[in-house]
């Protein structure tokens, strides 16, 4: 899965360090972020003397195994990076492959980090208009008026493969950037556990009781700032689908036998359906 970067070494924790020239640096635009051309795994991201910025316009992320990367967030928005010699902006999920797996996470987990200091520039509680400050000992934003911390967003949401015999409930998002096979979906509310979580997103989408809830595995997924759990069920009772035409496109049974081979997805989508595939979802 995209955590999967053994040997790579992934270190979150916060340090206020000073950026060096060979140091990566993301950027981004939108849904894209900027890539070397015809680089390969080891260098596909541009350093901090590729983009020749400011420092300060410079944020610590994270460190993998013995690369600091850092995000590009300038303090004043007339700073732009949106041409830097030999480098183009591409997809991030064209990252999400096999081939490009610590690429891939590097560039979903920095992504997380950017939408959320995208989404925090100002206080939400006291609305001084005061730029929120940088915590210089922890990830942390601080507003100075009123003494206001804000920390990192985590979504929790689910994953689930609800199997009938030999069959697994597939799907397809409607109105999506992502047009693949998936599988029931959705994000935890307010008071629920996640098992109640999982009951009521089948219903939601797909209008089927389920039971046997067994937990597989975890992912996190900054594309939308997700920590994904992973669950497989059965179904209880009636299998026919009524599905959510809203959420979903498809939604059907497809017998193990005719289940595409997901070996080359490194989601937790793609992990689950590979298990079922196999016949390894007990």
């Amino acid at each position: 899965m995209i955590q999967d970067i053994s040997p790579y070494e992934f270190h979150n924790e916060y340090t206020d360090r000073a950026p060096q020239p060979g140091d990566t640096v993301f950027v981004f635009d939108g849904r894209t972020v900027l890539c070397r051309e015809g680089s390969d795994e080891s260098n596909l991201f541009p350093t901090v003397a590729d983009v020749s910025c400011p420092a300060s316009a410079l944020q610590y992320l994270f460190r993998i195994s013995e690369t600091y990367c850092y995000l590009f967030l300038p303090e004043k928005p007339d700073i732009s990076l949106t041409e830097v010699p030999g480098c183009r902006f591409v997809p991030l999920m064209s990252l999400r492959s096999k081939e490009h797996t610590v690429s891939a996470f590097a560039a979903m987990t920095a992504y997380h980090l950017h939408t959320w200091y995208e989404k925090n520039r100002y206080c939400g509680r006291c609305g001084s208009g005061v730029r929120l400050e940088h915590d210089k000992q922890e990830r942390m934003l601080r507003c100075p008026v009123c003494g206001n911390m804000v920390f990192p967003m985590i979504a929790p949401a689910v994953i689930v493969g609800v199997t009938w015999g030999e069959k697994l409930l597939m799907t397809k998002y409607a109105g999506r950037e992502y047009g693949g096979w998936a599988l029931i979906a959705g994000f935890c509310e307010v008071g629920e556990t996640v098992e109640d979580t999982v009951h009521r997103e089948i219903m939601e989408e797909a209008g089927v009781h389920v039971n046997n809830l067994r937990y597989i595995d975890s992912q996190p997924w900054g594309s939308d700032s997700n920590l994904l759990m992973g669950y497989f069920c059965d179904v209880d009772g009636d299998p026919a689908i009524h599905m959510d035409a809203e959420e979903l496109s498809r939604a059907q049974w497809v017998d193990r036998s005719e289940i595409p081979d997901m070996s080359d997805n490194i989601s937790l989508t793609g992990h689950l359906i590979e298990l079922f595939r196999k016949g390894k979802e007990k």
